[in-house]
């Protein structure tokens, strides 16, 4: 990286105004540092089958109990095959759905850069922060977004330690999507062939990080992404989309579009979910498209372990085990874990899970 791209992502940094504030400015080209590479921005031509044939599945939560059997089926088949699913009837009211993109996401990077700078930092320790690209030092080039990331360790965070601007949004959005979380976490352990209670009693999605993402309109969109291809080091992703859409996944040699539905959530497997499931589940790759249009908005929760336990070694899980199928990885702790995975580049498109490979 030469000396001029660092001083200019150190000058980007320094604004405290993140991308929305190269654009008030009224830029007609993007900077260089955002611009990435044809590789990363191409489409992926498909090899015979056409990506319009291809969608991501869709899992109706309605009268879970009575058709409980066929729910954990969906899950397991989508979960095996894509790593991603959208589900429907989840139990979230679309008036809280609406009121955490507009409230919670916009209604927070639509304030003025003073007010917004004051929650700017770099430190992953602090509970509520703005910042833009996560990984701006080290990845090349960064994307066109701006995030503000709300960590609720075990599960809880002081209500007064959010913007208020967006407490009342993100309050009442969170205490549902903590809610979700055990519905689904007793799901995949059915899923798995487990006990229904095994995920949530090993408290390996205890901890959650809300980063709610705003991607401003982009002058020009072919040169750069929202957010390039990667895989989550969580173990699941709970995610909100707007209308807009934008995000795909990577199926084969294919980018397949996660189209917008009204009043659905996507849910996507990570990296230490795979792992635990020896390979069972796949972590899916995937990345945001930059638009002429927008904003688009999203907000994304990632779930990790309970913070006494970011130590514990977290392996395959021994009944997934057999003579026949032996164990792909070997144990590994969330703190590892991330370690690896942010100075292995996978924020960048490369997997961390090939460095705990057996």
């Amino acid at each position: 990286m030469s000396q001029d791209f660092e001083r200019a992502k150190a000058d980007f940094d320094q604004t405290k105004s993140g991308v929305k504030g190269i654009l008030d400015s009224g830029v007609s080209k993007i900077p260089s540092i955002f611009i990435h590479s044809p590789e990363s921005l191409r489409k992926y031509p498909s090899h015979g089958t056409s990506s319009l044939d291809l969608q991501v599945p869709v899992i109706d939560l309605n009268d879970l109990e009575g058709g409980k059997e066929v729910k954990v089926g969906q899950i397991r088949e989508a979960s095996e095959q894509w790593g991603i699913f959208q589900l429907g009837n989840h139990g979230i009211p679309v008036s809280v759905l609406n009121e955490m993109l507009e409230g919670g996401v916009r209604g927070f990077h639509e304030q003025p850069s003073e007010v917004k700078m004051k929650w700017y930092s770099r430190e992953y320790e602090q509970q509520v922060r703005f910042y833009s690209n996560g990984v701006l030092y080290e990845a090349h080039p960064i994307s066109w977004r701006d995030s503000i990331s709300c960590h609720y360790a075990d599960g809880e965070l002081d209500p007064n330690a959010l913007p208020p601007v967006s407490r009342r949004a993100i309050q009442n959005y969170m205490e549902k999507i903590l809610n979700l979380k055990v519905t689904l976490a007793g799901l995949l352990s059915e899923a798995l062939g487990l006990d229904p209670n095994y995920l949530e009693s090993i408290d390996c999605m205890k901890t959650a990080t809300l980063v709610c993402q705003y991607y401003p309109p982009c002058p020009e969109p072919d040169l750069t992404l929202g957010v390039p291809r990667h895989s989550d080091p969580s173990f699941i992703t709970i995610l909100l989309q707007d209308s807009l859409g934008g995000l795909q996944v990577l199926k084969g040699s294919q980018w397949v579009d996660v189209k917008p539905i009204k009043g659905a959530i996507i849910v996507n497997i990570g990296d230490h979910l795979q792992l635990m499931s020896n390979d069972k589940f796949k972590s899916v790759e995937h990345r945001v498209l930059a638009a002429p249009v927008g904003p688009r908005l999203s907000a994304a929760c990632f779930f990790y372990p309970r913070t006494a336990n970011y130590s514990k070694p977290y392996g395959p899980i021994k009944e997934l085990v057999s003579e026949e199928v032996g164990p792909v990885y070997r144990e590994v702790a969330h703190n590892e874990y991330m370690s690896c995975y942010r100075f292995k580049g996978g924020a960048n498109g490369n997997s961390a899970l090939p460095y705990f490979k057996l």
